[in-house]
């Protein structure tokens, strides 16, 4: 099959933006005779905002309405956020390509202080994500973590108009928007481990559309898709939802070894399981496995009890005592 036009579902935050932009213009490169357009859309994920995303549908309220302009032939492919794409795709679609991978590291942003351990007891630091929660809860018991909602630039308003000391973002969003100066210090993996394919850019098509997943091919990057299914494979297998403090990072090596890291945690951190584990990047799904059965058998079955039960507390919920 001949492509003359491609058009490019997306999010319209200015960061999605950017990413669709980015692959719209590699695809322009590999194929200078080819129209590349944007379809920009409004996604519910975008339009909820006062409220947790645990409570009102998680990631997929960032792809929904992307998956229904490629089916309806609206679009050709979505361009996302690996980390906001549900592991498990609905009926239909695929992921076809994974890019070159951003910074996978988690950055504090703040006006005051250069670090967490600098920050005073009572220090407001404001995230999205009940993984970064439970990791800085564990190691800074003192500070005081507050829900942070809306796109990058909001959440930067936010912490200027003073409503929080600090927040806590991807740093792989803010160097792409040319924000870098913005982060006072980068959290290294020990912590603050990374989301499932946090900083890496995927490409989501139809599943029938095989035509489309050859002419991407050139855009896939190993190392990352392999980092990326290693991943994605232990928050499949635990049931990853915003619901459950889930993290797991990969690195691929140039002997083309893969290294894991993985942990599942209460959200007010008094409990984290965490796991390691080396392998190869062609046997990635079966380490990301290994992984998942090693952290359930360590507890995180117990989290997963308590967390997915129906009674579970919201953990953002507003404190009766004011604490």
């Amino acid at each position: 099959m001949t492509h003359d036009r491609l058009i490019i579902a997306t999010r319209e935050s200015r960061l999605a933006l950017w990413q669709a932009e980015h692959v719209q213009a590699k695809l322009r490169a590999l194929y200078p005779q080819m129209s590349v357009e944007l379809l920009g859309m409004t996604t519910r994920g975008d339009q909820i905002l006062d409220r947790t995303l645990s409570k009102v549908g998680g990631k997929g309220l960032f792809v929904k309405e992307l998956e229904n302009a490629l089916m309806d032939g609206r679009a050709d492919l979505a361009v996302h956020s690996l980390k906001d794409v549900p592991v498990d795709m609905a009926d239909g679609f695929r992921l076809s390509t994974i890019l070159s991978r951003e910074d996978p590291r988690d950055a504090l942003v703040s006006n005051t202080y250069p670090n967490l351990a600098a920050m005073p007891p009572g220090a407001v630091v404001g995230t999205s994500s009940l993984r970064r929660e439970s990791q800085i809860r564990a190691r800074f018991p003192h500070l005081n973590v507050q829900p942070l909602r809306g796109n990058l630039d909001t959440r930067l308003a936010k912490l200027d108009r003073g409503n929080y000391d600090a927040i806590v973002l991807a740093a792989a969003g803010l160097s792409r928007l040319g924000l870098g100066a913005r982060i006072r210090c980068l959290l290294e993996p020990e912590d603050s481990l990374p989301s499932a394919g946090q900083g890496a850019l995927g490409i989501e098509i139809r599943a029938d559309r095989s035509d489309l997943q050859a002419l991407f091919a050139p855009l896939s990057d190993t190392a990352a898709t392999a980092e990326a299914i290693a991943e994605r494979a232990v928050s499949r297998a635990l049931g990853g939802s915003c619901q459950v403090p889930l993290a797991a990072f990969a690195q691929a090596d140039l002997d083309g070894g893969l290294s894991l890291r993985a942990l599942v945690a209460l959200p007010d951190g008094s409990r984290v399981i965490r796991v390691a584990r080396a392998g190869r990047m062609d046997d990635a799904e079966a380490l990301g496995q290994a992984v998942a059965d090693e952290l359930l058998a360590g507890g995180a079955a117990e989290i997963l009890a308590v967390l997915n039960a129906p009674d579970a507390p919201d953990p953002h919920a507003p404190d009766p005592h004011g604490e």
